[in-house]
């Protein structure tokens, strides 16, 4: 496998999945926060073409580590679905990415979904008919009322294993809950503070560790 960032033989595994249209700030806030807390992460491309170098939503350029193809049969301990248009519509579209999220759903791994992807992708493939979501609030309401979180910056179903989140602006803490979900409290604690991030976002993510 290709991948840029190993740095530990036991570090938890995250794929992050990225196509045309991709949106730039919660690929790469969520990269550089998970790569921070010791992750090892792969950015994969779901490009038809195989191309590692994709325009995301506001044109800046967003570079793989490799064709998704490449590590689709390879275990990982979250699998992150960023928002974006037409890139949430990309990912949806893609056979290899839909398989890829089913197989780590059924193996019980982390599921982490922002901004339009809980909708354009989970939804539109009733992939977790049951989770309660939050979702850009452009999209929320296509969440069936019963299960909908409209008003959750981020949201964590724990029976189904799933994290969803808002939009651009919740990306930092989107992706220190999948952190705390993974590592622990004390451990996003860590990551947070020399990021001097805002308080009340310490406080709401990581119970007032800030």
């Amino acid at each position: 496998m290709t991948n840029a960032y190993q740095p530990a033989d036991q570090a938890l595994k995250v794929a992050l999945c990225i196509a045309p249209g991709s949106e730039e700030m919660e690929v790469i806030n969520t990269a550089d926060i998970l790569i921070r807390a010791g992750m090892q992460l792969t950015i994969a491309s779901a490009a038809e073409d195989g191309s590692l170098a994709v325009k995301g939503s506001r044109g800046i350029t967003l570079t793989a580590d490799c064709p998704l193809v490449d590590i689709a049969d390879e275990p990982f301990d979250c699998v992150v679905l960023p928002g974006g248009l037409p890139g949430a519509e990309y990912l949806r579209d893609s056979t290899l990415v839909v398989e890829f999220v089913k197989q780590h759903k059924y193996d019980g791994k982390l599921v982490a979904a922002i901004c339009a992807a809980p909708v354009i992708i989970l939804e539109h493939h009733g992939l977790y008919p049951e989770a309660l979501m939050t979702a850009h609030p452009a999209f929320v309401e296509r969440i069936p009322e019963d299960r909908r979180r409209a008003g959750r910056r981020v949201m964590f179903d724990v029976n189904n294993n799933l994290l969803t989140s808002q939009a651009p602006g919740t990306s930092q803490e989107f992706a220190l809950e999948i952190i705390t979900l993974l590592m622990s409290k004390s451990k996003t604690a860590e990551v947070a503070e020399p990021m001097v991030m805002w308080p009340s976002m310490c406080f709401d993510v990581i119970g007032g560790k800030a």
